[in-house]
């Protein structure tokens, strides 16, 4: 890892910016390396990812890793697929009882310097619609279904995706095509770049 990198990474898990804010205080959870070819862009970590300091160790990791066709070595396997999620830390919970927003502060101080160290990104995964408004501006549609509904026009760099929670399976039996369709051609381009 160049010596870029590792001090931005250090940076990044050394960040307290809204640690006034954070239930469960600031735990930063990212992996990169520079010779990453697939990024996977995220909303933030949950409260197991957070305990655990390993992303997308939950049940939407589980779903995750089966809709790239990838095992759990290959998954973390950071040399090749970088993990850097909208927020880094834990947001806490919403209303719903669901997972907060990743915190606003993490994309603007940090995504671009980072993105920046991985030159060899051939493709981003954008798991749900915080990832899609974000990366894609205003290239994306109305809503996350229309953006993932039209992932081919986002090729070669990016590759939209509802988020892999227990919360989406209504939305996955609504919407077969994005198994049928899409996971096939999103396997086929990990396969090919890792």
């Amino acid at each position: 890892m160049s010596g870029e990198l590792e001090k931005l990474l250090g940076e990044i898990r050394a960040c307290r910016v809204c640690e006034a804010v954070l239930p469960l205080g600031p735990r930063p959870t990212l992996r990169a390396q520079e010779t990453a070819r697939v990024v996977i862009v995220g909303q933030a970590p949950g409260t197991k990812v957070h305990e655990t300091g390993i992303p997308w160790n939950d049940r939407s990791g589980d779903r995750l890793r089966d809709w790239l066709a990838l095992d759990r070595e290959r998954f973390y396997d950071e040399s090749r697929i970088a993990i850097v999620p909208m927020g880094f830390c834990y947001p806490g919970r919403d209303r719903n009882g669901g997972d907060s927003p990743p915190r606003p502060e993490c994309a603007p101080l940090w995504h671009a310097r980072l993105r920046a160290l991985l030159p060899q990104a051939d493709l981003t995964l954008l798991v749900g619609s915080y990832a899609q408004a974000w990366y894609l501006g205003a290239r994306r549609k109305a809503t996350m279904t229309e953006t993932v509904a039209h992932w081919r026009d986002y090729l070669p760099d990016f590759f939209p995706t509802p988020h892999p929670s227990w919360r989406n399976t209504a939305w996955l039996r609504r919407n077969p095509w994005f198994e049928a369709e899409a996971l096939p051609v999103l396997r086929e381009r990990v396969r090919r770049l890792i």
